[in-house]
């Protein structure tokens, strides 16, 4: 069972975002987060890189680099859920279920007026 949390904000879908490690976020950091539309975290995480290639010396480079990485990978989902709250979403529930659909599957059962705004 995987752990999703759900965030809601008037008239607009609901977002359930995992609580997990984000592969994503380890692989490819800034433009993981901006695919998640987390735009602060993005740039904060971009200007972090820059910074590092620009300031470390070559031998810590790469060591700083993949703390980086690791560091995204670890907080990559934390950071949507942020980005969410700072868009209007608000945390509304916390759902075990085997993967997404069947997590939105049991909120909707939980919840049938959402139903609406996901129709919209």
């Amino acid at each position: 069972m995987r752990i999703y949390t759900v965030h809601l904000r008037p008239l607009a879908p609901p977002v359930l975002v995992p609580e997990r490690f984000s592969w994503g976020a380890l692989l490819f950091g800034p433009l993981w987060l901006a695919a998640y539309r987390a735009w602060v975290p993005a740039a904060i995480a971009l200007a972090a890189s820059i910074l590092i290639l620009a300031l470390a010396s070559d031998a810590t480079q790469a060591v700083l680099l993949a703390g980086l990485a690791v560091l995204l990978g670890q907080s990559g989902q934390d950071l949507r859920r942020w980005s969410l709250a700072q868009r209007g979403y608000r945390l509304v529930r916390v759902l075990a279920a085997s993967n997404e659909d069947a997590a939105l599957e049991r909120l909707l059962n939980a919840q049938p007026d959402l139903i609406e705004a996901m129709a919209r």
